[in-house]
C-alpha cells in the first residue's frame, strides 16, 4: 500500500472499492482525449498540464460588433478569455483567467443599437436572463433596466476540458454522493460536464443530468458531446429545478443525477429525496467552504442539518461544554464535499465527520489534491483545516 492509499484509509475509514478496468494511477498524468464529432481542441491555457480544451470561441466572437471581433482574433491572450463585458455607455471589456482586472477593447462606448445586434445574435433570454448559442457552452447574461430594457450583457467563455476528473476518479469509484463548492469561475461547472462524461461512458452508468440554465449540455436540444452518453433534462424555469430532479428519478431509472448550483431549500430537500431513493448525485452549491453551507439555513440540510440541543449536566461536564450546544440532525445528504479553492488545488471533507468536528469546536482532518509541478494529481492529508485555510 502507497502512502497516498495508507493516508484515504485513515482520513475515510472506507471499503477499497472494485475499480474500472481503465482506471488510472492518481499519480500518473493522464492526457485528454477529443470527443467523436468535436473540433477546434487546444491545450489548455496557461497551464501546460496536458488537458483538452474544446471552447469555440469563434462562435461567440460573432455575436460581438466587428471590431471587437477583430481585436479579439488577434489577441495573444485569447486562448484564456474568460468573458466580455458589454454595458451600455461604458468601454466594452475581456476578462482573462488569472487577472484581476479586466482589459478595454477600444475607447468608443457601447451603444444600443450594437446590444440590440448581439442580443439578435444570441436568441431569447429565460427567466433567469441567461441565453446560449446554439451547439456551444457560452453563456450570455443580460443586465436589464427597471422596463426591462437590456442595458448589459455578460458573454462568458464555455470551455470542456479534459483531465480535471482525476482530481476525483478515486472517490467516483466509492459510489456516494459530492457535493462541490467554489467561488464563481474556478470551475465546478467545467468539473460537472467531464464527471457526466466518465460515469456515462466509462463507468457505464445511467447519468441524467438536470441542466437549468444549459450551462452543462449547452445550448440548443441536441446537447453537447462533451457530456459524453449522459442524457440531459432542460429546465423550463430556474424555479422549477426541484421539480424536474425529482421527475428525472421517477421518470428515467437514473443511477446518477448531476446538478448545477443547488441554491433553494426546495432543491435541497429534493437532494435528500433523490439520496434516500438510493441515486448518487453530484452537485454543486453556492458557498467558497463547508463552514458557509453550515451558516446557511437554506443549504444546511445537504451537510445534514444543524440543531441546537440541550444537554444534561453530567453530559455537560464530562463534555466540558455548555448545557445548549449544535449539533447534526440528520445524516448528510453528500457523504463527501469538496472545496474547490482553486482549479488544480481542492479540499476534500468526509461530510459528517467534518460537520461533527467543527459544531464541537474542533479542525477536522481533510485531504488536499493538487497538481504538482509535474502537473501530477497528488493527495495530501492535512489536520489543520479551519475553514479558512490549510
Amino acid at each position: 500500500m502507497d502512502t497516498c492509499a495508507a493516508r484515504r484509509l485513515l482520513l475515510f475509514s472506507l471499503p477499497t472499492p472494485k475499480l474500472p478496468p481503465e482506471h488510472p494511477l492518481l499519480r500518473r498524468r493522464r492526457r485528454g482525449r477529443a470527443w467523436p464529432g468535436v473540433a477546434r481542441c487546444a491545450a489548455e491555457a496557461g497551464t501546460g498540464w496536458g488537458g483538452i480544451v474544446e471552447d469555440d470561441l469563434s462562435e461567440l466572437l460573432q455575436i460581438l460588433p466587428r471590431d471587437l471581433r477583430d481585436n479579439l482574433q488577434n489577441e495573444p491572450r485569447k486562448d484564456q478569455l474568460l468573458e466580455v463585458i458589454l454595458d451600455l455607455g461604458r468601454r466594452p471589456e475581456a476578462r482573462f483567467l488569472g487577472d484581476s482586472g479586466g482589459q478595454y477593447l477600444r475607447d468608443s462606448e457601447i451603444s444600443q443599437k450594437e446590444l440590440e445586434d448581439a442580443q439578435r445574435a444570441v436568441g431569447e433570454f429565460g427567466g433567469d436572463n441567461r441565453a446560449g448559442i446554439e451547439g456551444t457552452l457560452h453563456r450570455i447574461s443580460a443586465i436589464r433596466s427597471r422596463k426591462g430594457m437590456v442595458v448589459g450583457l455578460t458573454c462568458r467563455v464555455g470551455r470542456a476540458v479534459t483531465g480535471h476528473v482525476d482530481m476525483v476518479r478515486d472517490l467516483l469509484n466509492y459510489k456516494e454522493s459530492i457535493l462541490f463548492l467554489g467561488r464563481p469561475g474556478v470551475g465546478k461547472t467545467t468539473v460537472m460536464r467531464e464527471i457526466a462524461r466518465v460515469l456515462a461512458d466509462e463507468f457505464q452508468k445511467r447519468v441524467v443530468i438536470v441542466d437549468t440554465s444549459n450551462e452543462i449540455g449547452g445550448d440548443g436540444d441536441v446537447p453537447h458531446a462533451a457530456i459524453g452518453g449522459a442524457r440531459r433534462m432542460q429546465v423550463p424555469e430556474p424555479s422549477m429545478q426541484h421539480r424536474v430532479m425529482i421527475e428525472a428519478v421517477e421518470n428515467h431509472m437514473p443511477e446518477v443525477v448531476i446538478v448545477d448550483e443547488i441554491g433553494t431549500e426546495a432543491e435541497a430537500q429534493a437532494c435528500r429525496s433523490i439520496a434516500e431513493r438510493g441515486v448518487m448525485l453530484i452537485g454543486t452549491a453556492h458557498g467558497e467552504r463547508l463552514a458557509n453551507i453550515i451558516k446557511n439555513p437554506t443549504l444546511s440540510d445537504l451537510i445534514g442539518g444543524v440543531e441546537t440541543v440541550t444537554l444534561g449536566d453530567d453530559e455537560a461536564r464530562a463534555r466540558r461544554s455548555q448545557k445548549s450546544i449544535l449539533e447534526r440532525k440528520a445524516p448528510p445528504t453528500f457523504p463527501f464535499l469538496i472545496e474547490m479553492r482553486e482549479r488544480h488545488y481542492w479540499v476534500t471533507h468526509r461530510t459528517e465527520r467534518s460537520v461533527d468536528m467543527l459544531l464541537h469546536g474542533k479542525k477536522p482532518l481533510v485531504e488536499v489534491r493538487k497538481r504538482d509541478n509535474e502537473f501530477q494529481v497528488v493527495i495530501e492529508r492535512w489536520a489543520t483545516y479551519d475553514g479558512d485555510g490549510l
